[in-house]
């Protein structure tokens, strides 16, 4: 202890070379301090994995949320415009009016409704059944650059449909068969309205990615369409795609007067606010709950440096007779357990970063070794795990780790500080 003394060079300041070595020697496992030394490995595993697991669990749901967000904007309007009085019978003007509207990239015509769909194997599913021009369809990308078989080319000359490659597994549907389609609102008797059928061949087949996309959409040539529902000349509404998602209320005033009739808008916002506000709720949750895996993870750190502090007593004594100050004294301790924080949590960061880039081959080889199908697509929509790091965020829980390890250690450096020289002997 002299030797440690003599290294003290007079008038050292705060976190001087000789507090940082004394701190250094009291993180050093030694046989007799075996206990503490499993309590400080317990506190930087948990702090390690707890800023880890932070991490990936929200660049997952940031990834779901982006990837969900990607592919329902590139398959729905951004904006959908429906007529207030009258049919949208000159729905082509309307649609070339707003085409012109700055800030929207192009505006499309359409014609919906529901129906049974049957196939070659099972009892038939419920679809829907979107017409829409062929022109229209190139322009819809996450559809039309994912065709997997067939092709949309001639897609409005003949009576040929575009479903998605699920629907076509899940029926036993290949390309160049045929797709029962069962519509309820079909011809009007004087026995009452009788539920329409007719079979399509399938001209593509496309895959977004997206499960309920890819089992219940089914594309058909617009005019087709509007004979199929008995809306000849005039669509149900008139979707927009606009440049930046964000700026749509910006854009509806514009939109309202190109159209140049009565319409009401509905934005993706509004046709989706539950989906995403749950999304949004259930990620502060989990930020919430993950946050105390640190959190007990910072409390090991309590007990670990309160355990160190009684075994140490004596040397704090010393210390404190050979001229350390309280203040020394607090900053020892302080760094011993910022220390354990400190490494824990950029492991920590760098265990999470590396289970993000490498995520999707980590649900691949657990659903391997498992022999299950984890993260099924039927149930989270997504044929991938995606992962989608947010810098600002990754900081913010980085923060929180080292602002708890600090807290966790100001008690037992505060009790180290304040004992007494002659009563810390008791301890030995």
């Amino acid at each position: 202890m002299n030797q440690v003394a003599a290294a003290k060079p007079a008038g050292a300041g705060p976190f001087s070379v000789f507090e940082r070595m004394v701190a250094w020697r009291y993180l050093r496992s030694k046989r007799k301090e075996t206990v503490i030394s499993v309590i400080a490995s317990i506190s930087f595993l948990g702090i390690m994995l707890g800023v880890a697991t932070l991490i990936v669990v929200m660049a997952v749901m940031n990834g779901f949320r982006a990837e969900l967000l990607t592919r329902i904007l590139g398959v729905n309007g951004h904006l959908v415009v429906t007529a207030v009085d009258t049919p949208l019978e000159d729905y082509s003007a309307v649609a070339d009016r707003i085409n012109g509207v700055s800030g929207v990239k192009y505006a499309i015509p359409l014609v919906e409704g529901q129906v049974l769909a049957q196939g070659n194997v099972g009892a038939g599913a419920g679809a829907l059944v979107r017409g829409i021009r062929g022109s229209d369809l190139g322009k819809v990308t996450l559809v039309a650059n994912n065709i997997k078989q067939g092709s949309i080319v001639g897609f409005d000359e003949g009576e040929g449909v575009v479903i998605g490659k699920r629907m076509a597994e899940n029926m036993g549907l290949v390309l160049g068969d045929s797709i029962r389609l069962i519509s309820p609102d079909g011809d009007v008797t004087p026995m009452g309205t009788t539920p329409r059928a007719k079979a399509y061949p399938i001209s593509g087949i496309f895959e977004v990615g997206m499960s309920e996309y890819d089992s219940s959409i089914v594309f058909m040539p617009l005019n087709e369409a509007q004979l199929y529902f008995n809306s000849e000349g005039k669509v149900g509404s008139i979707e927009i795609y606009v440049d930046n998602p964000d700026d749509v209320d910006a854009l509806k005033t514009k939109v309202e007067e190109a159209a140049q009739r009565p319409i009401f808008l509905t934005d993706w916002r509004q046709r989706n606010q539950t989906f995403f506000s749950a999304l949004q709720v259930e990620r502060n949750v989990m930020f919430m709950i993950l946050t105390l895996i640190v959190l007990v993870a910072a409390l090991n750190i309590i007990s670990g440096l309160i355990m160190l502090v009684k075994d140490k007593g004596h040397d704090i004594a010393i210390l404190r007779t050979m001229g350390a100050t309280r203040g020394a004294v607090m900053r020892i301790f302080l760094m011993t357990g910022a220390a354990i924080g400190m490494t824990g949590t950029i492991a920590g960061v760098l265990l999470g970063v590396v289970i993000c880039l490498n995520v999707e081959r980590i649900r691949q080889f657990f659903s391997w070794l498992s022999g299950t199908v984890l993260f099924n697509p039927e149930l989270y929509f997504l044929s991938q795990l995606p992962a989608k790091m947010d810098v600002g965020e990754t900081v913010s829980v980085v923060l929180m780790a080292l602002v708890l390890s600090f807290l966790a250690t100001l008690f037992p450096a505060w009790r180290a500080a304040t004992l007494d020289p002659v009563e810390a002997l008791r301890y030995e």
